[in-house]
């Protein structure tokens, strides 16, 4: 399946289905398809992008479209990501926030506990989550300006 078949049967799929939610996913998949029609790839790349598309089988779909759909769409990022260090918009952003909360439970249990219990893990988060949104935002702004950003 090339790009332009892919992008014309989730088009197709999109003016057809009736749900909000899977019309959505439609459109990712139509946004992120087209952003790799415009870049340059080699034909050996185009031909491994154009592989990948038939691996996922998008043609012939089980009855629950909408989580096929959305399990397709997160294999073929990570596809992007894999092969060709390609990145989705915000991508940094997303990981920076939920390692920052993680590790600031962590923070807020071990450093500010003597703090009452619930105001260090509190304030543990929130300084995790603004550390990883800083360093997300700063990794998403690298990645765009190397243009991996997709």
């Amino acid at each position: 399946m090339t790009l332009q078949d892919a992008i014309n049967h989730f088009r197709k799929l999109e003016s057809e289905s009736t749900k909000k939610s899977e019309i959505k996913v439609c459109q990712n998949f139509i946004q992120l398809l087209s952003s790799l029609d415009k870049r340059d790839f080699s034909d050996a790349e185009i031909r491994g992008i154009e592989h990948e598309l038939d691996a996922l089988g998008l043609i012939s779909p089980p009855e629950n479209t909408k989580k096929y759909y959305n399990t397709a769409l997160s294999q073929f990022q990570k596809y992007l990501k894999d092969a060709f260090f390609l990145t989705t918009k915000g991508y940094f952003t997303k990981m920076g926030v939920g390692l920052g909360a993680t590790f600031g439970i962590l923070f807020g249990i071990i450093v500010l506990s003597r703090f009452e219990r619930s105001l260090g893990i509190s304030l543990g988060i929130s300084i995790g989550m603004v550390i990883g949104l800083i360093i997300g935002r700063n990794l998403d702004s690298q990645a765009m300006a190397s243009g991996r950003v997709v």
